[in-house]
């Protein structure tokens, strides 16, 4: 049979539209799962788009330790739309920090980074709740698995782009500076730049920059760029590591620091990279 004119072909893009009601539907979870993708990388401003996503984000199952990994793959594309379409999307935040309370890692972990991206300054009491036992609890391994029993690199970076400077949020951060994972030293350098701006911390993602693990020099690429630290330019331009990225960092500088001296010297870079 031939399909429909309302029904795209396989591989065909979709229209908002399309994205909508294949995110309202609930009789099939990976039309569901296209649907809230589609919005949230599309930065859909449809008036319908943060209610179907908030009510997909509720739809999350009780972790159970033999489903799959895909088991609440359709709340997870949620959040990580929300996230997205900041700062529409403000009326989530209960949902996200309901979510960031939810058994299943995964969850959290997108929540965190949505309420990162939301600026969410009421999620900061639970964030910190759930890093402050420390790189030895929450930064530890979580038994027969690879994880961490908390998403850490998320809670951390979500606590730099909220961008509350108390000596509260610091003191929770701090110690995983000192974490055995480069990533999550990684990201606690970036936000305690974000929220300090001392250069002590700089200079550690500029360290690991030379890491030899290309993995851990892209982290920290990204991670000078979301602080924009201007100060790293040249490290940037140096690392070893893909164009692509160190431009996406470089913008991240320029994005950060408008109006600051040094940003002729930025687009220059950028420019040569092209």
């Amino acid at each position: 049979m031939a399909a429909s004119a309302q029904e795209p072909r396989a591989g065909e893009p979709i229209s908002e539209a399309e994205a909508i009601e294949r995110l309202r539907q609930t009789s099939d979870p990976s039309q569901q799962y296209y649907g809230a993708w589609w919005l949230g990388r599309m930065r859909s401003r449809h008036p319908e788009a943060v209610p179907l996503l908030r009510l997909a984000l509720r739809q999350r199952k009780p972790r159970d330790p033999g489903a799959g990994v895909e088991e609440n793959a359709v709340a997870r594309n949620a959040a990580r739309a929300l996230g997205k379409l900041a700062p529409a999307a403000h009326d989530a935040i209960p949902d996200l920090l309901a979510t960031l309370e939810d058994a299943d890692h995964g969850l959290r972990e997108a929540a965190a980074r949505a309420l990162g991206e939301l600026r969410a300054e009421a999620a900061v009491p639970a964030l910190c709740r759930r890093l402050a036992s420390g790189p030895g609890v929450a930064g530890a391994l979580e038994p027969g698995t690879p994880r961490l029993k908390e998403p850490c690199e998320a809670l951390l970076e979500a606590l730099g782009d909220i961008g509350i400077r108390s000596a509260a949020v610091v003191g929770v951060v701090e110690p995983f500076v000192n974490h055995e994972r480069p990533l999550i030293r990684s990201a606690a350098a970036r936000t305690l730049l974000q929220l300090s701006g001392e250069e002590r911390w700089g200079q550690l993602l500029l360290e690991l920059l030379e890491h030899p693990q290309l993995q851990v020099r892209r982290a920290a690429l990204m991670d000078l760029g979301a602080a924009g630290w201007r100060p790293a330019l040249e490290a940037i331009r140096h690392t070893l590591a893909e164009n692509s990225l160190k431009l996406i960092a470089l913008r991240g500088l320029v994005e950060q620091g408008r109006g600051e001296p040094g940003e002729a010297a930025l687009l220059a870079c950028m420019d040569a990279l092209l």
